[in-house]
Order: C-alpha cells, then sequence, then structure tokens
C-alpha cells in the first residue's frame, strides 16, 4: 500500500499538484475538522467508488491513518485503483505538523 507523509501532502497542495482528497470519516468529524477533498465514508467507499478519479493520485485520510488504510484495502479488492495513497497519521499528524 502507497502512502504519503503529511509532509508530502503539504507539499503536494503548495505546488498544486494536481490528485485527488478523499476524507473516509463521518460526516460530523468532517464538519468539526478536514483537510480539504471530498467526504466518501468508509462504510460507503466502494458504493462511491466511481467517485474515485483513475487517472490522477488520490490520497484518502481519516483521524489516524487506520480507516483509510481499510478503505483502500476495500477498493482494490474490488476495483483495479493503482493510484490511492494513505495519509499516515491522518489528521491527527497532521495537525502536529
Amino acid at each position: 500500500m502507497r502512502s504519503i507523509t503529511p509532509r508530502q501532502l503539504k507539499e503536494w497542495l503548495d505546488s498544486h499538484t494536481d490528485f485527488q482528497l478523499i476524507d473516509v470519516r463521518e460526516a460530523d468529524e468532517h464538519e468539526h475538522f478536514n483537510i480539504g477533498g471530498i467526504l466518501v465514508p468508509l462504510g460507503e467507499i466502494t458504493k462511491y467508488a466511481d467517485r474515485i478519479l483513475t487517472d490522477k493520485p488520490v490520497v484518502l485520510y481519516c483521524r489516524k491513518g487506520i480507516r483509510s488504510q481499510i478503505a483502500i484495502q476495500r477498493l482494490v479488492d474490488k476495483f483495479p485503483f493503482d493510484n490511492l495513497y494513505n495519509l499516515i497519521g491522518g489528521t491527527e499528524a497532521w495537525k502536529k505538523m
């Protein structure tokens, strides 16, 4: 599984790298704090797989990086994604940066 550190993600954001950002937490968590991107909760990730781009990197994140790992595993088990990245440490690591 590919991963990206919060610092690398910040560099992508700052340099306007073309990628998609997906928050796999629940709506209330997303409303409380998020780093951007679209909300697709873990429980609905395979249902909305058509929203996930295949032609550019896609970074998935959650609070600690565990749900996003699960989301990536579910996606690669059912679909031919090879462009997914897990944000190491999730929003908790992002806040400490």
